[in-house]
């Protein structure tokens, strides 16, 4: 707000006018600018009753505009705000936003100005605003929102197509507005002399919606958050672990709903513990886990995080960039934002053949090995990291043929693989438990998902943020030999393939020398083997029917030879050529009518 010479004479002339009429909403009586000895703030004077002095007066101004009367702050080296990905040029507080920092960064007595030779005394012995005061901003800039930068065309084509994207400069018509100088200021935010939407913002910002004046989100009026009901309270904020200065704003900020609260949900206008993107925390999973952590949300995912199997947010986290390549950053890491847009999630359910809303807006790898953003089905995401990234990771079991990119595991020239980007080549499988069939696709979280879901049984969240069964699966697999079948133990594997039909031998006959059932009941029941020692359960390049032995209790044959042969006397017939569990197999047949496996030797 800005004053001529006049407007500021009568101000002033009508001071003992202002001391005691009633304090209106656009009126500094009465808020915590109103400095006078009747102010109503934990801040004021002990005997001054003049309310504008503290800030203009009309004789002996310090020379700054407009009519400044405060002494100036001393400091020239102000810590700023700075981004790897700031398009900006930000530099030393200039302009009104000086004038506000003479009280505002705690250096300066709040009663020094130039109007009087003595300082205006305060109560209780107060001298500069202390830390504690909701106002404070200290000389550390560096987590508050940037001030003093040109906001000008030039600035927004830099930032098109990106997160950061800007609208276009506010113009001198609105209420958000620039400085002469077309800078973005305190006074763009902020009214010094008009409280009437609190924090002296200079509208109301419900729904963000000053933010927004600025700040292009995408997606960001459809998405969950922004249309969320549930409500946002100051003690949920501080169970999280807010640090003490943002404690001391929140306590101005009343109990809202998340969509009220819009930006302020996850972003901190000031003291910003993840500074570069003006998170409220440092560590990234935090802003998520105020409400995901059982406080707002109905479902406890930060629970989740503290299984023995999880997506590892807390590992070099603090890498994350907006701007990264998605496919391999700098450090590997993994964060919520990886994953999911906040500002573009959805609560619409995803299918087989496309991502749920939960996954809108993120960027991932397509069946192609090429980046796409956003994704359009869930494994192109879980691509992202678990495909053509040169940090992707050892593999869980030993295998002959050892590949860890899903996306070659998954793909559709191989022999054989799980159907999760292209429909199966296997037309017989007597297993499957309905409604899968042979012509069935299906998704990541299929088989990798919190053992705590409700596609578990349970309660809680779906999706792969932690599980107490390695390598985060949604149910019991065990990956080693010699432990006892059980529902239990092979319940992933159970959860589609019928536990009777694998146990008769449907799909794997054979017989010993002693004319005995040597099938599945025979490897998995008797001798104890994984389901994971035989079969791959991703994909396999050369073999069909996910064959790909684990070599920790499978090696060569007594020829030398360790392979695996599909027949050609029916659609489960073949042989095998290895050594396993101490018997010697060479070319020992199964399948329809299959011979006694003369080689097979039980122990």
């Amino acid at each position: 707000m800005k004053m001529n010479f006049r407007q500021l004479s009568a101000l002033l002339a009508l001071g003992g006018w202002l001391a005691v009429c009633p304090a209106r909403a656009d009126s500094i009586l009465g808020t915590p600018h109103d400095l006078s000895a009747s102010g109503t703030g934990t801040l004021k004077a002990s005997t001054e009753s003049g309310v504008c002095i503290f800030c203009h007066t009309v004789h002996r101004a310090n020379g700054e505009q407009p009519l400044w009367n405060h002494a100036m702050s001393s400091v020239t080296n102000y810590i700023v705000y700075q981004s790897p990905t700031l398009k900006a040029v930000v530099g030393q507080p200039n302009g009104s936003s000086r004038l506000c920092l003479s009280c505002h960064d705690g250096t300066v007595a709040l009663g020094m100005v130039s109007s009087r030779s003595n300082p205006i005394r305060m109560q209780g012995g107060a001298t500069v605003m202390p830390s504690t005061s909701p106002g404070y901003l200290g000389t550390d800039l560096s987590g508050d929102h940037p001030i003093s930068f040109v906001y000008d065309q030039a600035l927004v084509a830099a930032l098109a197509g990106t997160d950061g994207a800007l609208n276009a400069p506010p113009t001198g018509t609105g209420p958000v507005r620039l400085d002469q100088n077309n800078e973005m200021q305190c006074t763009s935010c902020h009214d010094p002399h008009n409280n009437q939407y609190g924090n002296f913002l200079v509208m109301d910002n419900t729904g963000s919606a000053m933010c927004t004046v600025c700040h292009t989100i995408e997606n960001w009026t459809g998405s969950v958050h922004a249309l969320s009901t549930k409500m946002l309270t100051s003690s949920a904020s501080a169970r999280a672990g807010l640090n003490s200065l943002q404690t001391v704003s929140l306590r101005t900020t009343k109990p809202r709903t998340l969509a009220a609260a819009g930006c302020d949900n996850c972003h901190a206008t000031h003291f910003a513990g993840g500074r570069e993107q003006l998170m409220k925390f440092a560590m990234p999973e935090k802003n998520c886990f105020v409400c995901h952590s059982g406080n707002v949300a109905a479902k406890n995912i930060a629970s989740d995080f503290q299984k023995i199997s999880i997506h590892p947010i807390t590992l070099n986290a603090a890498t994350h960039n907006s701007h990264e390549d998605p496919i391999n950053p700098p450090a590997r890491h993994v964060t919520c934002l990886d994953c999911h847009n906040p500002h573009a999630a959805t609560h619409t359910p995803g299918s087989r053949t496309q991502a749920a809303g939960s996954l809108k807006g993120v960027a991932g790898m397509n069946a192609d090995g090429v980046v796409v953003n956003p994704v359009r089905r869930e494994y192109e995401l879980c691509f992202r990291c678990h495909a053509d990234s040169v940090a992707r990771g050892p593999a869980n079991v030993n295998r002959v043929w050892q590949e860890t990119n899903k996306r070659l595991q998954f793909d559709r020239n191989n022999m054989s693989f799980h159907p999760v980007e292209f429909v199966g080549k296997n037309s017989n499988v007597p297993s499957l438990i309905a409604p899968w069939n042979p012509s069935s696709l299906m998704t990541c979280t299929d088989c990798h998902n919190s053992d705590s879901s409700p596609a578990a049984g349970g309660t809680g969240a779906n999706g792969p943020h932690g599980s107490i069964y390695p390598p985060l699966l949604e149910r019991q697999l065990v990956l080693t030999d010699y432990n006892p079948e059980s529902t239990a133990n092979y319940a992933l594997c159970y959860k589609c393939h019928s536990r009777v039909s694998i146990l008769s031998d449907q799909s794997f006959h054979a017989v010993n020398s002693l004319g005995q059932p040597a099938g599945h009941r025979f490897h998995i029941v008797d001798q104890q083997t994984s389901c994971t020692t035989c079969h791959d359960s991703h994909g396999v390049m050369g073999n069909p029917r996910l064959i790909n032995f684990n070599v920790n209790y499978v090696s060569p044959a007594s020829n030398g030879k360790l392979q695996f042969t599909q027949g050609n006397q029916g659609p489960f017939s073949g042989t095998c050529t290895l050594k396993c569990h101490g018997a010697d197999h060479i070319a020992a047949p199964y399948g329809p009518g299959v011979v006694p496996m003369g080689m097979l030797r039980r122990h």
